[in-house]
């Protein structure tokens, strides 16, 4: 084909600058290569892969049983990427966070297929995967749910902590930027998070620039809505100062004076503690999502999204937690107090704090 184009080019009877650069790109063209590809799964043992790809071999592998149709390419033409080698590559930009080149580098592979990957898989995750994010379901889930929150530190009828973190990006330019620009000044994307008290993510909200506070999150989200219709019946969130005070999320108080008030404020922390933990672990355990994510804007939701729903298979598959490898700042929206919270949530919470708390405060000192 490129001999047709330079005859062409040849035979025409006029020749202008254009024709003889096309001309000149066409004989100096690079090949194209084709890279050794390294067996991962057979290269390293058990421990250095679990360092380079946050999951065991045997995680992999089911993950890989479970996508591989979903990625399995038509032909093996032009030596492609087979679905275990995909899922790999993903991982490893996962667990570092490294421009594609350096992936493409391990892998055998040019950088631009390792983006085309890494957002192509990041999207079947979040389709075919998606369940594994979810709310408890049922009567016996969310007695499950409860009763291990209540061994944490006794407080009754807890189904999540909610909370708030950035996640760094890039400026993504336009018009619009400043809007994702935090109140700590940099660039990020506010993600809304569900935990229970396994460090496992309910429900994920992924899509509101930084400068967006907390509570505007939650008041447009779908589980907002779940809990105004009653579908959780009495069981409730717990959450920081930023929230407004319902019957259906309780916040600490400002300034306890009681024991009972006392003992409110330590139980509701130290349960809450658990969507903290969670953003540290999730983080922790895929650092790409910790440090700045350098990726289009429009590609940033779905590698979020697919990380939330890795890191609840890990849990569910019973993985290590990684050995922290570099420290982040932090970078968690700072408590902020809504002074206009309705007086039937601060009644309800006065009757948890005298009916429940005073009690279980007499029990303590008794």
């Amino acid at each position: 084909m490129n001999l047709n184009i330079i005859r062409h080019f040849e035979d025409s009877e006029s020749s202008s600058d254009d024709d003889d650069i096309i001309v000149e790109y066409v004989l100096n063209r690079r090949p194209k290569t084709f890279r050794d590809r390294i067996l991962q799964l057979e290269f390293w043992d058990d421990v250095d892969f679990f360092e380079r790809y946050r999951m065991s071999k045997t995680t992999v592998l089911w993950l890989h049983n479970e996508l591989k149709n979903s990625l399995k390419r038509p032909t093996d033409r032009n030596h492609a990427v087979s679905p275990l080698d995909q899922i790999l590559l993903t991982l490893r930009f996962y667990a570092t966070g490294n421009i594609q080149q350096c992936s493409g580098d391990l892998f055998g592979l040019h950088k631009s297929t390792i983006c085309r990957i890494i957002h192509h898989l990041s999207r079947v995750i979040c389709c075919k995967l998606r369940s594994v994010i979810k709310m408890p379901q049922n009567v016996e889930e969310i007695r499950s749910t409860i009763a291990k929150f209540y061994n944490i530190a006794k407080f009754p009828s807890v189904i999540g902590a909610i909370d708030c973190t950035h996640i760094p990006i890039l400026n993504p330019g336009g018009n619009n930027s400043e809007l994702y620009r935090n109140r700590k000044d940099f660039f990020s994307i506010n993600t809304q998070v569900i935990a229970d008290a396994e460090l496992r993510i309910l429900d994920l909200v992924a899509r509101w620039p930084g400068s967006v506070h907390d509570s505007t999150i939650f008041n447009a989200s779908e589980v907002k809505r779940k809990f105004d219709r009653g579908d959780f019946g009495n069981c409730c969130l717990l959450g920081d100062r930023g929230y407004a005070l319902k019957k259906y999320l309780m916040t600490p108080l400002i300034d306890p004076q009681s024991q009972p008030e006392r003992l409110y404020n330590e139980s509701q922390i130290r349960t809450r503690n658990v969507v903290e933990r969670t953003f540290g672990v999730w983080k922790r355990r895929f650092p790409a999502i910790g440090s700045k994510l350098r990726v289009d804007i429009k590609n940033i939701q779905p590698i979020i999204v697919a990380t939330a729903i890795l890191h609840n298979i890990c849990i569910n598959h019973k993985e290590n937690i990684p050995q922290e490898t570099m420290n982040y700042p932090d970078i968690d929206m700072p408590i902020a107090e809504i002074s206009t919270q309705r007086q039937s949530e601060q009644i309800y919470r006065n009757q948890l704090i005298q009916e429940y708390f005073a009690r279980l405060s007499n029990e303590t000192t008794e």
